[in-house]
């Protein structure tokens, strides 16, 4: 066991001894990588920012029914109990909840983006409104009737479906996600050609020393094992410096990200990944860079002479 540790030490500070030689290219070829890893770090670091905030949205359906403008309270309260009528025929578990005019301006008014326009109209445009929440998995069928019945109500003025636009935001989501996917495997395979490369011109420079150590008894694992470790050097660095000028950005990139929040009322806000999530992709950085070490090392000892 102590032998095989001390082989691997020995290997490993040959491959950061080697690097140190030449660490104008080793910091360059780094510096490359880190350029395509930031893409797909990057858009994880965007998607763990956005998770959240879906979550956060209401994601039972909800149907907010606007009453017809000056209509009489007599009028009001029949189709008030129609509206819950309907909204429990549908869904027992509904829960319809009427909001009155003054509630509806009170709590524009606290939003300070449009807080002074309300005000400054002296009058209160709204009408009063029904907001009746459904259960989370609702069909679109029994959604879509249910709003066509609402419509048919008399004193009803508009009937808008709330829950479309979170099943937008959801499906964009979970597009993003996909494509994120597919560009992190694309330049996976990038990182694994460049580091493929790499290491072979490392073995070609080396060649004769690779010949003599075989025709001394080195095995194939001994002659291979810095080189795997130099790839894994190479996946380390190009990991850091992609996590780290990710990392960088976000400040300059939450100038613009704070300005738009702010028009919403939001303070959002993009957060740096966790730890966890660092060591992570870190490691997944290491195995792209074993990975291609390891293709070019098979690659160049199955052509050479036993």
């Amino acid at each position: 066991m102590s032998a095989w540790l001390r082989q691997h030490g020995n290997a490993f500070f040959d491959a950061i001894r080697r690097a140190g030689r030449t660490w104008p290219g080793f910091l360059f070829n780094a510096i490359v990588l880190a350029a395509v890893l930031a893409l797909p770090i990057g858009g994880l670091t965007l998607l763990d920012n956005l998770l959240p905030v879906t979550r956060q949205l209401a994601a039972d359906p909800e149907l907010t029914i606007f009453l017809a403008p000056g209509a009489a309270p007599a009028r009001v309260q029949a189709a008030g109990a129609e509206i819950r009528r309907l909204a429990l025929a549908a869904d027992p578990r509904a829960a319809p909840e009427f909001i009155p005019r003054e509630r509806a301006l009170a709590g524009l008014k606290k939003r300070t983006a449009i807080g002074e326009a309300v005000a400054a109209l002296g009058e209160n445009p709204l009408p009063d409104a029904w907001l009746v929440r459904l259960r989370q998995d609702g069909q679109g069928q029994v959604l879509e009737k249910l709003a066509t019945d609402l419509r048919k109500v008399e004193g009803v003025d508009h009937v808008q479906l709330d829950a479309d636009w979170v099943r937008r935001l959801a499906a964009l989501v979970r597009l993003f996600h996909a494509a994120l996917l597919l560009l992190a495997l694309a330049l996976g395979t990038v990182v694994v050609a460049a580091v493929f490369n790499t290491v072979r011109l490392q073995m070609l420079t080396q060649r004769d020393e690779i010949d003599v150590c075989r025709l001394c008894g080195a095995t194939d694992a001994f002659v291979s094992r810095p080189f795997y470790y130099a790839g894994a050097l190479l996946g380390m660095a190009s990991g850091a410096l992609a996590l780290g000028a990710v990392a960088a950005a976000l400040p300059w990139l939450n100038r613009s990200v704070g300005e738009l929040a702010m028009l919403y009322g939001s303070s959002f806000r993009l957060a740096p990944l966790g730890a966890a999530d660092c060591g992570a992709l870190l490691a997944a950085s290491i195995l792209l860079g074993c990975a291609g070490a390891g293709l070019s090392v098979r690659r160049h000892l199955a052509r050479q002479p036993g």
